[in-house]
């Protein structure tokens, strides 16, 4: 993997975010000759150049993705493109659907676009497991984005970039998701707020999306969703357990839970493949690859991977058909992580 990173000019959305910090920690250690990294968030752009000042290799700029002409000045002489960029939250998107589209949509289109008048080599979107039949604004924009992606592959030559998406579920400790929200209600000493006691999720640690990311874009033929085999934890069981080990650490405080009842577009469980996904999706030892759903038409790719366990799969994987891991197994794997970063995570 380094010797396929190193040398290479690189270019990252989304980089002030949780993966975009991880991602690019991860590629400064593979000696890239050029990391351009961009962001809207001005405050968290500023810190994120502080961190790499001393290394010449970084380079961080204040961009919007609606911003083409911007896009298209730094995008210059890259060779591959990791697109993180995006409006995430399920909620503010039901209120800002028009955001959505902007951001999500024709920023998408422009990175889409820019890629092929810069001659990128590879092109990586990050999606997400709420792009499965989705609920909600956000996740049918993901859907949408992919679509997108795949299209854009199958429509190049021999010469054009390859595209390729991944999907994440919940990244632990990424801004907005349940675990800073968690700790802050118990810092505070109020109740954990559960939506509905029976919802699941896909969860997954920042390292481990950062290498879903670095392996699908190295191991990509053109136009697939890679998708992480993750583990499923009932959302109840992870809010005792962090109840009954983290608690403590704020105080003598003895908060409960309270249910407060799933909020507008919020699914009880997630999906990784729709059912009519699994009858192109091929199974590796660590990943799902769905191929594209129509292919190239100006030549064939050979859509062969190291590591093949089932060249289709049967049924749709969601979680709550997956085994859901124990209140201990959350604890041992989850929740000690939880603990060893909780400052970053309240930050």
């Amino acid at each position: 993997m380094k010797n396929f990173y190193s040398g290479k000019n690189i270019f990252i959305t989304g980089a002030a975010g949780t993966i975009g910090r991880e991602l690019i920690k991860e590629l400064a250690e593979f000696n890239p000759k050029k990391i351009i990294a961009i962001d809207n968030n001005e405050t968290e752009v500023f810190f994120l150049a502080e961190k790499y000042k001393s290394n010449p290799a970084v380079h961080c700029f204040i961009c919007d993705i609606r911003d083409k002409n911007k896009l298209k000045f730094l995008m210059k002489d890259c060779d591959m493109v990791f697109h993180g960029a995006a409006l995430k939250h399920v909620i503010l998107g039901e209120y800002n659907p028009f955001d959505i589209v902007q951001t999500n949509l024709m920023g998408l289109q422009n990175i889409i676009e820019i890629s092929i008048e810069s001659g990128v080599k590879k092109v990586l979107f990050m999606s997400s497991d709420k792009a499965v039949n989705p609920t909600n604004a956000m996740g049918a924009s993901k859907l949408m984005g992919e679509k997108l992606i795949a299209a854009s592959n199958n429509l190049q030559d021999f010469d054009g970039p390859i595209f390729c998406s991944t999907r994440f579920g919940n990244v632990l400790g990424s801004r907005g998701s349940v675990v800073p929200v968690f700790l802050n209600q118990l810092r505070e000493g109020r109740d954990l707020t559960v939506t509905d006691e029976s919802m699941t999720r896909f969860v997954m640690k920042k390292g481990d999306a950062v290498k879903l990311i670095l392996k699908s874009l190295m191991i990509s033929k053109g136009g697939e969703s890679f998708i992480l085999k993750m583990d499923s934890v009932k959302i109840t069981d992870l809010a005792y357990a962090m109840l009954e080990d983290i608690s403590c650490i704020f105080g003598n405080v003895k908060p409960g839970i309270k249910f407060i009842g799933a909020k507008p577009g919020e699914k009880l469980f997630e999906e990784l493949l729709s059912e009519e996904e699994t009858q192109r999706t091929i199974e590796l030892e660590d990943l799902f690859v769905v191929l594209p759903a129509f292919k190239s038409i100006y030549f064939n790719r050979d859509y062969k991977y190291d590591g093949v366990v089932a060249e289709k799969i049967n049924t749709r994987v969601t979680s709550n058909m997956v085994d859901l891991l124990s209140k201990r197994q959350i604890k041992d794997k989850y929740v000690k992580y939880i603990k060893e970063n909780i400052n970053e995570f309240l930050s």
